[in-house]
């Protein structure tokens, strides 16, 4: 009798289980080494006079750095911020009052112009110094597939924040792994020079691996673990950004000095090789 009584609740209870879907994640890829085209398929090499090429490059445009509590406003087509002369793109942060903020500065990005899916990514650049300067050359996700940030992802070439100066980094994040919950991927180097000299910032974007490397010295590595987009979801477009922000949640830690600006980051070039199938 006993039996029969429970059964029902046994029913009941179990009806009330969520379901879990059973779809597991995918498998890693297996271990591979990948090379690269010995030429670019993309490059400016900032060989001309006046704004930055329009057909490589747009502008995000606004204040406050889109969460990170930055000073800056992003301007677009406006020389002071953005040109390009004597073989080099140089973007300047200015202190200025403009649109109710106390800085101007110019955020490049090659949204729609030029999005890419795996590569060897190069940029040569020398950043600025100064505490409250935060020069970047990252990557973004074109469409956000997997949702807002850091769902979709982020790939930094290269970051540099002036109040630890000729430090620079290269991180991705991703929802498992980001600088909000203290889980994010980052390799720092000291380099010489870093404000005064051009250096070879590079990563290689593989769909088993991203590497990134400072003069050709490998300092980053982070492996595809076959853990779905939360750990990976570097399997769709992503595009350029070059910036320099002002303060903000990293770059103000230590405040930010007003005598440092104007200050410049000078690009030489940048460069993307295609992935070559082995």
């Amino acid at each position: 009798m006993t039996s029969f009584v429970l059964f029902p609740f046994l029913l009941i209870a179990c009806s009330k289980e969520p379901r879990v879907p059973n779809i597991p994640d995918p498998e890693p890829p297996k271990p591979k080494e990948y090379t690269f085209t010995a030429a670019p398929s993309w490059a400016d090499e900032f060989d001309y006079d006046g704004l930055p090429d329009e057909t490589k490059w747009g502008y995000d445009i606004g204040a406050g750095g889109w969460g990170n509590n930055e000073l800056q406003y992003y301007t677009e087509k406006r020389l002071e911020n953005a040109k390009v002369g004597d073989g080099v793109l140089t973007l300047t942060a200015i202190r200025e009052d403009y649109e109710e903020s106390d800085y101007t500065s110019a955020r490049l990005v090659s949204r729609g112009k030029a999005d890419f899916r795996y590569g060897r990514f190069e940029v040569r650049a020398k950043v600025p110094p100064g505490v409250g300067t935060w020069p970047a050359v990252w990557m973004l996700p074109t469409d956000w597939e997997y949702g807002g940030w850091p769902a979709s992802g982020e790939i930094d070439i290269l970051e540099h924040v002036g109040y630890d100066q000729d430090v620079v980094h290269i991180s991705v994040h991703t929802e498992a792994y980001n600088h909000v919950i203290g889980t994010q991927k980052t390799a720092t180097k000291r380099i010489e020079n870093a404000t005064t000299d051009f250096h070879l910032y590079r990563v290689d974007w593989t769909p088993a691996y991203i590497r990134g490397y400072v003069d050709d010295v490998q300092i980053f590595s982070f492996t595809n673990e076959g853990g779905g987009f939360r750990v990976w979801p570097f399997d769709k477009d992503f595009h350029w950004l070059i910036n320099i922000a002002v303060g903000g949640n990293w770059g103000g830690q230590q405040g930010v000095d007003e005598a440092a600006f104007p200050a410049s980051m000078e690009v030489d070039y940048v460069r993307v090789y295609d992935l070559v199938e082995n």
